[in-house]
Order: structure tokens, then sequence, then C-alpha cells
């Protein structure tokens, strides 16, 4: 048996199909988790028949590495990974790399990819998109941090990654926290879908009245055209095919409305807000699922703050349709934002992103592969330089044809009373970017008038100040 220079650390769901993905490659794999029995149980199961080589200790497990070594950490993000990096480095040689295939802040990416690299190791800090069916099967992957240690995972990487008609969805994002930083955004604008999504069904369900069956048919409908074709609204096509078998009720309906989240989300938001980038989409979809665990508060405020006595009077199909522009054209300001913050950060920390290749490489595998990803991809390759995704031809005229629909679809919302924070938010974020004059004239004025802050003016050169109360 060849002996294995790849190694996994972490035997929870992702990393065992990790494991077994790299091993499926024609790649031998070592594998250690903290907890013995664990290693055991998936030696016994999983991996049986398979080149794969079992470790009790991490001494043991690092002995059975052929050099350079290249092991994949895939332990809980924060302490636990500069737990294990401890651990690990007294017993690795120069040129071995360590990979953190977690949802680990960017931040700790950085300071660790400068800490291992000043002692010879190298150090990838790798997203990983696609949960564990991608990850046993193949992955969208975001690999930044040392280059040179890249370039030994490149021959598996590019096996393992998912495969789609222009390559594997893998490429080196960039040093430092660069990888890391890519997938944290491409978290926001899968907060944001996701949350357009359930807008749209709550439109369609609360104000149209389509039943489970119904709802199956539109989504899987939409699922078909050019524009929001894509993992997310297949998979929500299906939900509403299940009916629990113990009530005959759609399993759907009997879930609690309280989301959950991991953080990526949120720190999407706070780094957009030092980077000075809006992404309103994605704030509205992270406060949502926050105002969702509020839930008892909501089920005592129902009872006293009622909804305007209105219902949907008009053609049932056109709105549908109209529903589906007002999502796409919303999904289109999402994917805008996100791009923009990326291009942002790559300025700001020297990331030399690659929107183009960051766009192909999310065709596939990854939890927000869509059709139209393709169209983005080549809107950045056409123009590299690309301010924001709007103004790209196809997407500018796509979003021009529908916008009186999607003006419609809120104007609804508002009148029974349906919350649309994210379809609103995209709606608000493309009038304000396209507004060659906004009223933040008079706040600076206020600014001014309050604080000494200053202005300038629109018609001289200068920053001016003004005693506002002494009016001439």
């Amino acid at each position: 048996m060849t002996q294995p220079s790849f190694g996994v650390i972490g035997l929870a769901v992702m990393g065992e199909n990790l494991a077994l993905n790299v091993e499926s490659r024609g790649f031998p794999v070592a594998v250690y988790n903290r907890t013995g029995e664990k290693t055991k149980e998936f030696m016994e199961k999983r991996a049986v028949g398979k080149n794969v080589t079992a470790a009790y200790s991490l001494e043991e497990f690092v002995q059975a590495l052929a050099r350079p070594r290249k092991i994949l950490v895939m332990v809980k993000a924060g302490k636990p990974v500069d737990a294990v990096i401890e651990q690990l480095k007294p017993l690795l040689e120069e040129g071995d790399t360590i990979i953190d295939g977690g949802n680990s802040l960017y931040e700790d990416t950085e300071r660790r990819t400068k800490y291992l690299e000043s002692t010879g190791l190298g150090f990838v800090g790798m997203g990983v998109s696609g949960g564990e069916e991608g990850a046993l099967n193949g992955p969208s992957l975001m690999p930044g941090g040392t280059e040179a240690g890249y370039k030994d995972l490149e021959p598996i990487l590019v096996k393992i990654a998912a495969q789609v008609d222009d390559g594997p969805c893998v490429t080196y994002i960039g040093p430092g926290g660069a990888g890391h930083y890519v997938k944290m955004v491409h978290n926001g604008i899968e907060y944001g879908d996701m949350q357009l999504i359930a807008e749209a069904y709550d439109l369609l369900k609360n104000a149209l009245g389509l039943d489970h069956n119904q709802l199956h048919k539109v989504f899987a409908e939409w699922n078909t055209t050019d524009e929001l074709n894509s993992f997310l609204i297949e998979i929500t096509a299906d939900i509403f095919k299940y009916v629990d078998p113990e009530t005959n009720i759609p399993l759907v309906e009997l879930i609690m409305d309280s989301a959950g989240q991991k953080g990526t989300g949120r720190w999407t938001v706070v780094s957009s807000l030092e980077l000075g980038v809006p992404i309103p989409t994605m704030y509205a979809a992270v406060n949502a699922r926050v105002i969702s665990a509020y839930k008892s508060e909501r089920i005592a405020a129902s009872k006293e703050l009622t909804s305007p006595s209105v219902s949907f009077d008009g053609d049932k199909e056109a709105f549908v349709n109209k529903i589906r522009d007002a999502l796409y054209c919303s999904k289109m300001c999402s994917y805008a934002q996100g791009m923009a913050l990326l291009s942002k950060a790559s300025q700001e920390f020297g990331y030399n992103l690659n929107l183009a290749e960051i766009s192909r490489i999310w065709k596939g595998g990854c939890i927000i592969r869509a059709g139209f990803l393709d169209k983005i991809k080549n809107a950045f390759n056409e123009n590299p330089q690309l301010p924001n995704l709007l103004l790209a031809p196809e997407f500018k005229q796509s979003i021009l044809d529908r916008q009186e629909a999607w003006r419609e679809v809120l104007i609804l919302a508002n009148k029974l009373g349906i919350p649309v924070p994210a379809f609103s938010a995209s709606l608000d974020y493309f009038d304000s970017y396209r507004r060659d004059r906004l009223p933040q004239n008079l706040t600076q004025a206020q600014r001014d008038y309050f604080g000494a802050h200053t202005y300038e003016r629109i018609d001289k050169e200068g920053v001016f100040h003004t005693e506002w109360s002494q009016i001439p």
C-alpha cells in the first residue's frame, strides 16, 4: 500500500466525507480523530476495503504521512483550530502544509498563515461549500494562503472538486485569509438567496393562497428557467413535495419558524460595514433570522397588532410570474452586492481576487450554484474592472425589463402586511445606486450644524463650514 501524504483530522460528517472523496480519486489517506472510538467506527464501517490508514495519536498520524505532508483539519472554528495547530507544529517539518477546511473567520486565517509561514510550514485556509453530499461527491473549494502549499495540494483538489463544463470548481483564491473571506461572502450571498426564496414562498402561500402541490409546481417550473435555475430553487421544490407521514400535513408547515445561523452571515455584514460597502439584502437576511428567534414575542404581538383587512383579488397566474421576476431582480442585486464587497476586500487586503474565476468555481458543488453564474463569469471576463454587476449589459437590461413587476410585488406585500425585507432592501439598493442625487446633502448639513463636521459643495472646490443659526 502506498504511504499516504494526505491526512484528515476530525471525523465528523464533513471530515469523513472529504476523506472518502480523496481516497475515491486514487489518493491514499490517513485519518485521526481526538476520540479514538470515532476513528474505530469509521474504519469498521465507511472505510472498510478502502485505502485509509487509521491513527490513534497525533504522533502516529504524522509518522504515517509521506512528505511533504498535507493535513486537512476539520474541527470547529476558533480555539479548537489553534489547539490542533499547536499540537501539530512540533511534529511537522519544513514544507508540510496544514489546511483548515472549516468556516473560520478570515482574520484568524490571516494570523495563522503569517505564524506558520514564519516557521517554514504552509497554511491553507480553504472554504468548502456543498454540504455533506458535496464533500463526498465534489464540493466547491476556495483555498487561499500559502501558494506553495496550494501547489502541493492542487493535484488532489482538482480531482475532488465538483466538475463543470469549464473545469474543476477550485482555484487558488489568494494570499492570507482570501479563501475564507470568499467563503464568508459566499455564505452571505447564500443568506440573501434563502431569505428571498422564503419571501417568495410567503407571498405565494399567504397572498395568493397556493397549497403545497401548487408551490411544488411553481418552484419546479422556476428551476427550468435560465433566470432561476439553481440548487436552492431545486431543493425548495422538493421540500414542498414532502408530506409528514404521521400527520398527513406538508412537513414544512410543521417546522418551527425560528432560523439559526453559524456566524458567517454576521461576519459578512460586519466586514461590509468596516469596508464601507453596502450589502442591504444580506443585512435584511441576517435581521430576518434574528427576528424569527423572537417567537414567543411574535405570538403575543400577533394578538394585539392586527394586519390590514385586504386580500388579493387579481390574476393569480399573472402575479406568480411577477413574483418570479421580483425574485430574479432581487437575486441579481444580492449577487451584485457580494461581488462589490469582494472587489473592495481584494483592494483593501491585497488579495488580487479574480471575480470571473470565483463565479466559475461557484457553478458546481456549492449551495449557491446557479445557472446565471455563467453570465456573471462572462460579465467579469469581459470587464474585470466592472464597478457593479448591475451595469453589465445583460443584467442591466434584465432588471430594467422586470422592474415594474418587482415594484408591483412590493406594493401588494405592503398592502397585505406581509414582510419582504430582502425584496425591499434589494429594490432600495437598485433605486439608490441608480440615483445621481440622494438626500444625504441634508444629512451633511445636519452634521455640520450640530457638530461642525464640514461639507463639500457641488458648485465649487473646497471644504466648508457654516454657522447655520446665523441666517443671512
